[in-house]
């Protein structure tokens, strides 16, 4: 029983480290996820992937795609698809923001992050970004590293 609560944690932060660095951010939101009952264990486990995850639209529903949620080690024949789509729910008003801006020539939706907010549900941050050409990188690169020499003569 102790080693179960250890592996299950509490509070679940996935980041998705490359996207910063791929992409320039425009606007955040905030979706919930429609999860079967072996990827929410599995996701409270830290079993996820969203390196490779974006989100499209069919038919006025946003969809999350190519995020791999690891199968439950417990799980039995009811265990999930681990790269399945899966829907994400916002309000219309987000909905059919993003829709429009979609339209846009350049611009992609993509998970930034997924976590558990205090009620336990599982929550994606996604972003309506755009992707960077190599000078940008080089730029963030090098601001990255003016700032961590300022740190380092400040002490």
């Amino acid at each position: 029983m102790a080693k179960e609560k250890e592996r299950i944690k509490k509070t679940v932060t996935i980041q998705n480290r490359r996207a910063s660095y791929e992409y320039s951010f425009i606007n955040k939101y905030i979706a919930g996820i429609m999860l079967t009952g072996t990827e929410i264990k599995s996701i409270r486990e830290g079993n996820v992937n969203l390196t490779d995850g974006f989100c499209t639209f069919l038919n006025g529903e946003l969809f999350l795609n190519q995020v791999n949620i690891a199968k439950f080690t417990e799980g039995t024949y009811n265990n999930h698809e681990p790269t399945r789509t899966r829907k994400l729910l916002l309000n219309k008003r987000e909905l059919n923001q993003l829709e429009k801006k979609l339209q846009e020539q350049g611009l992609t939706v993509i998970p930034i992050k997924l976590f558990i907010n205090d009620r336990g549900f599982a929550k994606v941050e996604i972003a309506l970004a755009k992707g960077k050409k190599l000078f940008d990188k080089r730029e963030d690169i090098k601001e990255r590293d003016v700032k961590r020499e300022m740190q380092r003569d400040r002490f």
